[in-house]
């Protein structure tokens, strides 16, 4: 990241996409703060220009809802590179998250998070590509989840946005490559957030007992990694020793980074399907222990 680029972060106000900007603040980036709500975005702006390092950096806030009229988002977004400069870096962070059973979710789930987690990342990358092709450079970062390598109960509306983010990846990598564009797919784990605890509040039992069996990441450890993963043209961007393991099972024909990571696949995938297995027939029986202590208690209901 040089003085005359800077970082595009979608979602900017608040989670993984406020420590990502802190990060690239840090390292002297120019940063574009891009989210829906003016007051906290404000906010976030005086607390990231706390960590400046030089007195040019600037932090420019742009309220806009990313998921919404492609065209608007296209104009906004070419106005921030009026202001300071093209693009070297658009980080895609703005998502929600809703569980709940499936016939349980109304319709209109589905559709909202489809439009914030997957066309909320399509609009802005869409927007910055042509510079990016023009300048013979640039870094797109996808911000998906570990949801977004297995589904898990509780997810039917959430984990199709996260795994549609992945299979945009790979075809845009492809398209982008000769331009020394790289794409990088991060898959966070349960991150402490915002958006994280008022997800909680609504989440199945069998959700929350699944989410337990790994520990929760703090979103400042998350931002770093995928900074430095975005910078090094790394295509995969996972977190702790769960998140290599599902990067392994799921590399698929996913583009490698190095004949290093290749070999590792190969040589460790055998292993790991077996661990991932014992992991799902866990949660395969959490789901029916919580199942029949449903129907146990529904039928003490029903003869009191």
């Amino acid at each position: 990241m040089t003085d005359h680029g800077q970082p595009q972060v979608t979602g900017g106000s608040s989670g993984i996409g406020k420590c990502v900007a802190i990060e690239c603040y840090k390292q002297g980036a120019f940063i574009t703060l891009i989210a829906r709500n003016e007051n906290k975005l404000l906010q976030t702006k005086k607390e990231i220009e706390k960590y400046s390092v030089n007195d040019k950096q600037v932090v420019l806030c742009i309220s806009v809802d990313v998921s919404k009229d492609y065209g608007h988002v296209e104009n906004v977004l070419k106005q921030a590179q009026e202001k300071l400069g093209p693009v070297d870096m658009l980080v895609n962070c703005a998502g929600t998250s809703i569980t709940g059973k499936f016939e349980d979710l109304e319709m209109n789930c589905f559709e909202n998070l489809m439009a914030v987690n997957y066309l909320g990342s399509v609009y802005p990358s869409h927007a910055v590509i042509p510079t990016m092709k023009e300048r013979r450079m640039g870094r797109i970062v996808f911000v998906s989840s570990q949801a977004g390598q297995l589904g898990l109960f509780g997810y039917t509306a959430y984990s199709p946005t996260k795994f549609a983010l992945r299979g945009l990846a790979e075809a845009l990598q492809m398209e982008v490559k000769p331009y020394n564009i790289y794409i990088t797919v991060a898959y966070p784990p349960d991150t402490d957030t915002p958006g994280f605890a008022e997800e909680s509040k609504t989440k199945p039992l069998e959700t929350k007992l699944i989410s337990e069996t790994s520990s929760v990441c703090q979103a400042e450890q998350v931002a770093r990694i995928i900074v430095k993963d975005a910078i090094q043209g790394n295509f995969n961007s996972y977190i702790g020793s769960d998140g290599y393991m599902l990067s392994i099972l799921t590399s698929g024909m996913s583009p490698v980074t190095s004949i290093t990571e290749g070999l590792q696949q190969m040589v460790c995938m055998g292993i790991f399907r077996i661990v991932g297995l014992f992991y799902l027939g866990s949660f395969d029986s959490i789901v029916r222990r919580c199942m029949i202590q449903r129907e146990k208690s529904e039928s003490t209901d029903k003869t009191e």
